[in-house]
């Protein structure tokens, strides 16, 4: 699936209003994919997302440039936007689950999940089993998973993943990376011969709208000294677009290139419980 290939093909991307999403979205629109940006709708601190599509559309030069609003804190708000995708589109050929979260407090979403449970795993794995139809229709497909470098300093309380126990960001926004690694894994296990391959990556510390919530000092210095929005991007769009990795799932990387992850992240009686877990929490099971 290269750059030149990228010509009728459907690539949707969650959390693409700003950020490394926003970039994805471009980079894969000047390509002539056509792109299914999936966000919130306007919030205070954030541009408008219809400005954000047009303004991408200008960009690109591209005209296949469309927007659904989805909470991917809230399952209902998953699943209605599924419908209403498969109502006017037949075909996927790349998910990328971008969006990501990281609140100061601990906060309750309307299914009674904890926020950063809810957005950065359980949203990921609703959405992407609720499009592994169309993905496997339409092979070879691709799913791309952003998770953290900071999983390797996570373990898994699956008796805890609601942090109810105890709520701290960082841990919490670890182990919920750690996940997202896990359930790739797990992902790619099922989905071989498929034609639909399942990798995750790292985009490296970035200064996105993920840090908004911080110090104001906190936020200086992400925007100072972190990397830019483009370059978080690039791996993404490295993983959606090249021949390089056609065929190549269950893999970890990062700058474009394939790297290892934590040995936990490789456990796979811990992957399997983790996803019988998510499929309750989801109401998959």
């Amino acid at each position: 699936m290269s750059s030149e290939k990228m010509q009728g093909k459907i690539c949707l991307i969650t959390g693409s209003n700003t950020g490394i999403g926003r970039v994805t979205a471009l980079e894969l629109a000047k390509m002539g994919a056509t792109v299914i940006m999936v966000t919130r709708e306007s919030v205070p601190g954030e541009p408008s997302p219809i400005e954000t599509r047009d303004e991408i559309s200008r960009l690109s030069g591209n005209r296949c440039v469309d927007l659904f609003f989805a909470d991917l804190s809230v399952q209902h708000s998953i699943r209605r936007f599924a419908q209403d995708f498969k109502g006017k589109y037949n075909k996927l050929h790349v998910l990328i689950n971008n969006a990501g979260v990281l609140p100061n407090k601990r906060i309750v979403t309307s299914d009674g999940l904890e926020l950063q449970c809810a957005v950065n795993l359980l949203a990921p794995f609703l959405l992407t089993n609720l499009m592994l139809d169309l993905l496997k229709e339409n092979a070879p497909a691709r799913i791309i998973n952003l998770t953290s470098t900071m999983h390797r300093f996570a373990k898994i309380d699956l008796e805890n993943l609601q942090a109810e126990k105890r709520y701290s960001p960082h841990p919490v926004y670890n182990q919920t990376k750690l996940g997202v690694v896990l359930f790739t894994y797990e992902l790619a296990r099922r989905l071989e011969k498929t034609g639909v391959t399942a990798n995750c990556t790292h985009p490296g510390k970035v200064a996105t709208q993920i840090s908004r919530e911080k110090p104001r000092l906190a936020r200086f210095i992400a925007s100072h000294c972190f990397a830019s929005a483009e370059k978080g991007a690039a791996t993404s769009v490295y993983l959606a677009t090249s021949p390089d990795v056609e065929g190549v799932s269950g893999r970890y990387f990062v700058n474009c290139k394939e790297s290892r992850s934590s040995r936990l992240s490789r456990n796979r009686q811990l992957a399997l419980q983790l996803w019988n877990v998510c499929s309750q929490l989801t109401g998959l099971a």
